[in-house]
């Protein structure tokens, strides 16, 4: 879902034009490099020296928590390139506040094909990536997705990788399972400091066209090989899946769940079927993972976008239900329908800021104890809508944007674990209010696009349109 940002744009295979070799020449070149005297084949070539790997020193390996808290998900663009002082700012704005859970993908969205040849392998851009995410004091997560060319029927080769949507999208086949199990632990053995991995993107690839339904088996023999892989690796390593979207359509359309509907519409009834498979047939899980949308497949927010929100805890529940309460990751949640380009410019930073907050209090209140906000990063330019901070192009960018305040703010206020407490609010205001209360910490949002007088854990104060404010509870 979100940004379809599947290709490295520019920067892909920028060494080859540099070099002015042919891509036969480059494998070759890569090739040597992996069989250096001192190489590790299993990090893919690099040299381990106690507990530094490369780039940035690798926090030693530790024990992990299954949940990780709110933060964030890198796309296309973001902050470790770019102008150094933006990204240098960047990285200064993250370590204020905590560095946030940083989620990263293995192949694409900023990516370059890990393993262009079977048992040669291109770290360089994710190496920048989860680099980037230590030196900002970052929790870095794993995506395993998606997979080299090779592995789906394409051409393998430096130069030869396919970075359009379609072949992006495109699965394993089921004979080179176990080669993307195997691609995952060599990822795993490369960023020991990495303790938490997500096996696959929304079932991207895994539909049975002759049935008319999610490929929920192909999906979990692949999950069941990349989790045992893993596992293998370091028993400590949290794992996690399927990243299903939980999508929801008009209840009076075929195929909608008869059972699990609300004044959002209708479960799709496909998408529950395939998750009780999973769930039914995978080897393990440390946690488990869903995306999606408080709108419809038709981009309806029922009741309105604030009502829609409520499907995000319905679905939460349903899940944890079914999990046996399993921490709940929801690796990306959009409340915003976007236009044709996939852009999301229809709202004010204030109104979409207000909508969000809603989703983070239903995703809670479902049972949801972490979460990955898409950063829409722009490459270049001043305005970024919904952005985390400006673009970083230029030494100007990579300032903050009310979304991060949101977005950092929610993670340091409400970590995993937190125990949440009722507070009271006026009647009247019970329609136009959403709260979410720690013994600390108090959210509140104001949901109308107009200034209200709300009276808060005994207090009242007049809130802005669209306001998001928070609130100090042990300073009253």
């Amino acid at each position: 879902m979100g940004r379809h940002e599947w290709y490295t744009g520019a920067r892909r295979w920028r060494l080859t034009a540099l070099l002015g070799v042919g891509a036969a020449a480059l494998a070759l070149l890569l090739t040597l490099l992996n069989t250096l005297p001192g190489a590790d084949p299993d990090t893919g070539g690099t040299t381990r020296q106690g507990d530094r790997v490369h780039g940035t020193p690798a926090t030693p390996a530790r024990n992990a928590d299954a949940s990780v808290g709110w933060g964030f998900t890198h796309t296309q663009y973001s902050a470790d390139e770019g102008s150094g002082t933006a990204g240098d700012r960047v990285e200064g704005l993250l370590e204020k506040t905590g560095g946030l859970p940083q989620d990263q993908a293995l192949m694409g969205w900023g990516a370059d094909n890990p393993e262009p040849v079977k048992g040669h392998y291109d770290f360089g851009a994710m190496d920048r990536r989860i680099d980037f995410i230590r030196r900002s004091g970052g929790t870095p997560v794993v995506t395993l997705c998606c997979s080299p060319d090779w592995m789906k029927g394409g051409r393998a080769g430096v130069g030869n990788t396919d970075w359009s949507r379609s072949a992006l999208e495109t699965a394993p086949t089921p004979g080179h399972y176990q080669d993307f199990a195997d691609l995952a632990a060599t990822v795993a053995r490369r960023y020991p400091d990495v303790r938490h991995f997500v096996v696959w993107n929304e079932f991207k690839g895994f539909w049975n066209d002759s049935a008319g339904r999610w490929d929920y088996e192909g999906y979990t023999e692949m999950y069941n090989l990349v989790y045992k892989a893993l596992k293998k690796v370091d028993p400590g390593i949290m794992v996690g899946g399927p990243y299903l979207v939980m999508d929801s359509v008009d209840p009076r359309q075929d195929g909608a769940s008869t059972t699990f509907r609300g004044p959002w519409g209708a479960m799709d009834q496909r998408v529950l079927d395939a998750f009780d498979y999973w769930n039914t047939h995978k080897a393990g899980a440390d946690f488990v993972v869903v995306d999606g949308s408080s709108y419809t497949n038709d981009d309806e927010m029922l009741p309105d976008e604030f009502g829609a929100t409520g499907k995000l805890t319905a679905v939460s529940e349903w899940v944890r239900s079914r999990t046996r309460g399993l921490p709940l990751w929801w690796a990306e949640y959009y409340v915003e329908p976007a236009d044709g380009n996939d852009d999301r410019t229809g709202w004010t930073e204030a109104h979409r800021r207000a909508v969000h907050a809603t989703a983070l209090i239903a995703m809670v209140q479902g049972g949801a104890s972490s979460g990955f906000y898409w950063n829409p990063e722009e490459e270049k330019g001043t305005s970024c809508p919904g952005c985390l901070w400006t673009p970083t192009d230029s030494a100007g960018g990579g300032r903050e944007l009310p979304m991060y305040d949101l977005v950092s703010r929610f993670g340091e206020a409400f970590p995993p674990g937190t125990r949440y407490e009722k507070v009271s609010v006026a009647e009247d205001d019970v329609p136009n209010v959403r709260v979410l209360a720690s013994a600390g910490t108090a959210l509140v949002v104001n949901t109308l696009d107009r200034p209200i007088s709300a009276e808060v854990d005994g207090k009242r104060f007049t809130m802005g349109a669209y306001e998001v404010r928070w609130l100090d509870r042990r300073t009253g």
